[in-house]
């Protein structure tokens, strides 16, 4: 059968088009598209349950993206040639098209719903996570699902001052803004990326910016969406009992609003809240526990949440008791580990964070072996949020997607503080300790205090905050928070946060959990963040000001030099026995990268002797003497026509001084003018056009003797005129000759047969 194929176009105004179609592959998903921007393709399908699994009273989505090795005609790396556990890189732009999606579903749509999209052909002038978004609405589009408000996600650059949608990873590189922002026709729904110290009213600029293009991108979808012609499946959604739901509030609600507004500890709140549901669940009887229970739970929950909410919005109080834009207490330390190269703790509330830095070579580079990325990251965070930090107890299953995301957060805030020149690779690990929100915030701030600690001289310091949301649309009440708890998070409608300098932002990500979020709402919270940002600046510059001139004494110092690539083989030696013996005798770890032509070496060590005995020994390697200059020698070797002397600003470098060359008088041996270990000086006179060997000359510095006559070379002294009667006359008198040549020796055929040889009988063949 012919498929019928629907498409459309965007049209992004500079030359480049955005093409969607479905109808083609996948119709056997509720929904499937194909977008395709120059040469990249990526396929995006939905499915989803008819009916919800019994008990579930949340929204089962899943989504993923994956590349394809295949789309960029490249083989996986490594022993196992098939795409495994997807990557890093894959997880964030999960999360990323996740965020966006997962509030706008009906809340009371709870079946299995998995939302699939892949890299099915690469241009490596298209950033695909930039698509991943407006695939995956459009396939959610063409479906039947009930998904009311459709959505898209662009990226946004700045070059020049000129904003630019999408750009390609080459224009990325010269942009001082990378933002991934989604929205829906009507309001902003998630943002995140990094910037170069950026301001609040830029940001905002650069949202608004996007949101344009999205507008466009929505358009599209609602056209396919009308072509395709889908009816919006029915389904079956959660219990109600008003009544029930009314006795619950009347036993609960003045409850919640007491304890909320207490200002009271996590756990002791937590406490607190849990007996007000025994409470209540003990005014019902079994059998209506049994038969209710579910909705009773459901219920409790709102009205623990309104209470807290309307507290905020009534009272102007928090769950601790904090006004909206007030600050949690903050200490701070830093080189709490002896031994690692750089350490912060940072303790802000019941939020801590301690972060360490590791310093190493090129080696210890992160390698990235992606179908759409290949390269190496110099400087990379690592996240960990150990289920102790909550108090609870749970079973490890690896790195989680949301420790993927938090520590690749807190890198992008610090990665544009590190200098270029900066020598080391640099790692830090964020251990979080204690987690009562904003922990990723709280790694941004203890890593900027490890980095200085360390040593590592950060163009300036960083800090990040964490702003909420609480908002009422019946009353059109709201207010932001500034350095939100974990419970406000939860029961909030934003997530907000923002990392910066005292000059600019370098890094956001903003969660909307309602449909979205107005430009008035985001400047304020954009506002306030930059007060408390500067407010938790000032608390980590108290306890360090400024980097630490130079790395810790225990740390590896590094030094960097370069080589002409022609030297590269002599210091690594055959088999690599020059420089592994120069480690193990230095302390030291040698790097080389052969970079443009031209050996690019790092040396790591403690001992600064062993860094300079390595630098020594790469003078001695790579040490090239110039025609006409002198230099100083010392005999290592004594041979019969000359001296082997070495180069004593370049041990190792050795060269032959020939007999001719010590003396203008004749040297009958070479031991009458130098012994072992004798130094002086040599002119170096360069390659000998004979021997194609270097030469170098002791005489050439010392005076030439009065009268000398240097004997001119063999071609300079004219056609040979010999004496002939000094020597003896031609051939036929040459003193010996005579006798030889007057003897009768017959012809020489006759001496050749008369004169019998070893094995020969007088020259006879061997026949006869």
């Amino acid at each position: 059968m012919i498929p019928n194929v629907i498409k459309e176009t965007i049209d992004l105004g500079d030359g480049r088009t955005i093409t969607v179609e479905t109808g083609k592959l996948a119709k056997q998903a509720d929904g499937s598209v194909v977008v395709r921007m120059g040469d990249a393709m990526l396929l995006a399908t939905v499915v989803s349950a008819r009916t919800a699994a019994p008990g579930i009273d949340f929204l089962p989505l899943t989504v993923d993206y994956r590349e394809k090795f295949a789309a960029a005609g490249r083989f996986p790396g490594g022993f196992f040639k098939r795409e495994a556990r997807p990557s890093d890189s894959e997880v964030l732009t999960m999360r990323l098209v996740d965020r966006v999606l997962r509030p706008l579903f009906p809340d009371d749509y709870h079946a299995e719903t998995q939302v699939m999209i892949q890299l099915m052909s690469h241009d490596e002038e298209v950033m695909p996570d930039a698509l991943a978004g407006f695939a995956a609405s459009a396939a959610i589009a063409v479906s039947d699902l009930p998904f009311p408000t459709l959505i898209s996600e662009v990226r946004v650059g700045r070059i020049n001052g000129e904003f630019i949608i999408n750009p390609s990873k080459s224009q990325l590189a010269e942009s001082d803004i990378d933002m991934m922002i989604g929205a829906s026709l009507d309001s902003v729904a998630m943002v995140e990326g990094e910037m170069k110290e950026i301001s609040e009213a830029e940001m905002v600029e650069a949202i608004k910016f996007a949101h344009e293009a999205i507008k466009d991108q929505i358009a599209v979808q609602e056209k396919l969406k009308a072509a395709v012609g889908k009816t919006v499946r029915e389904y079956e959604g959660e219990p109600n009992d008003d009544e029930l739901k009314a006795k619950i509030f009347e036993l609960s609600y003045d409850k919640y609003f007491d304890i909320a507004k207490e200002s009271s500890a996590k756990h002791e709140r937590s406490e607190k809240f849990a007996e007000v549901k025994e409470e209540v669940q003990a005014a019902f009887e079994e059998d209506e526990l049994l038969e209710k229970g579910e909705l009773i739970s459901k219920y409790l929950k709102k009205a623990q949440k309104e209470a807290v909410r309307n507290v905020i919005l009534d009272l102007g109080l928090r769950l601790d008791g904090r006004k909206t834009n007030e600050i949690r207490p903050i200490w701070c330390e830093v080189d709490y580990l002896p031994s690692t190269h750089g350490s912060g703790l940072f303790t802000r509330g019941e939020t801590q964070a301690l972060a360490t830095v590791t310093l190493g070579t090129s080696r210890e580079a992160n390698v990235i072996d992606l179908p759409t990325e290949q390269g190496e990251e110099r400087f990379y965070l690592h996240y960990n949020f150990p289920p102790f930090s909550t108090g609870e107890a749970r079973p490890l299953r690896g790195t989680s997607r949301r420790e993927v995301g938090h520590g690749n957060l807190a890198q992008r805030a610090l990665k544009n503080m590190i200098p270029a020149e900066t020598p080391y690779t640099v790692r830090i690990v964020s251990e979080v300790l204690e987690s009562n929100g904003s922990s990723s915030m709280a790694t941004v701030c203890a890593g900027t205090l490890a980095l200085m600690d360390a040593g590592i001289q950060m163009t300036k310091p960083v800090s990040g905050i964490a702003m909420g949301l609480i908002s009422d649309d019946a009353t059109g009440r709201w207010a932001v928070l500034s350095d939100i708890l974990g419970d406000e998070d939860h029961l909030g409608d934003m997530d907000f946060k923002v990392t910066g300098t005292a000059d600019g932002i370098t890094a956001c990500q903003m969660d909307i959990k309602i449909e979205g979020l107005n430009y008035e709402i985001m400047e304020k919270a954009l506002s306030q963040a930059k007060d408390g940002r500067l407010h938790i600046l000032g608390k980590l510059t108290e306890v360090i000001a400024e980097p630490r001139a130079e790395v810790k004494r225990h740390t590896p110092k590094i030094i960097k030099t370069t080589i002409p690539e022609a030297f590269i083989g002599a210091l690594i030696g055959p088999g690599g026995k020059v420089i592994q013996e120069l480690q193990k005798t230095t302390g030291t770890t040698i790097v080389i990268n052969e970079i443009d032509g031209v050996g690019e070496v790092e040396i790591l060590g403690t001992s600064p002797e062993g860094i300079q005995a390595v630098l020594d020994k790469i003078d001695s390697i790579t040490f090239k003497p110039q025609v006409g200059e002198s230099y100083e020698v010392k005999v290592i070797k004594l041979l019969d026509f000359g001296a082997v002397v070495e180069y004593t600003q370049a041990p190792g470098n050795e060269v032959l001084l020939h007999v001719s060359e010590l003396d203008w008088a004749r040297t009958e041996n070479v031991t009458d003018v130098v012994n072992m270990g004798d130094v002086f000086n040599v002119k170096y006179i360069g390659i000998d056009p004979k021997t194609r060997k270097e030469k170098v000359s002791r005489k050439a510095l010392m005076p030439k003797p009065e009268g000398y006559k240097e004997r001119p070379p063999r071609e300079d002294r004219g056609p040979r005129d010999f004496n002939r009667d000094n020597r003896g006359g031609g051939r036929d008198n040459r003193g010996g000759r005579d006798d030889r040549n007057s003897r009768d020796r017959g012809p020489r055929e006759d001496r050749r047969n008369d004169t019998p040889r070893d094995g020969q009988d007088n020259g006879q063949s061997k026949d006869s």
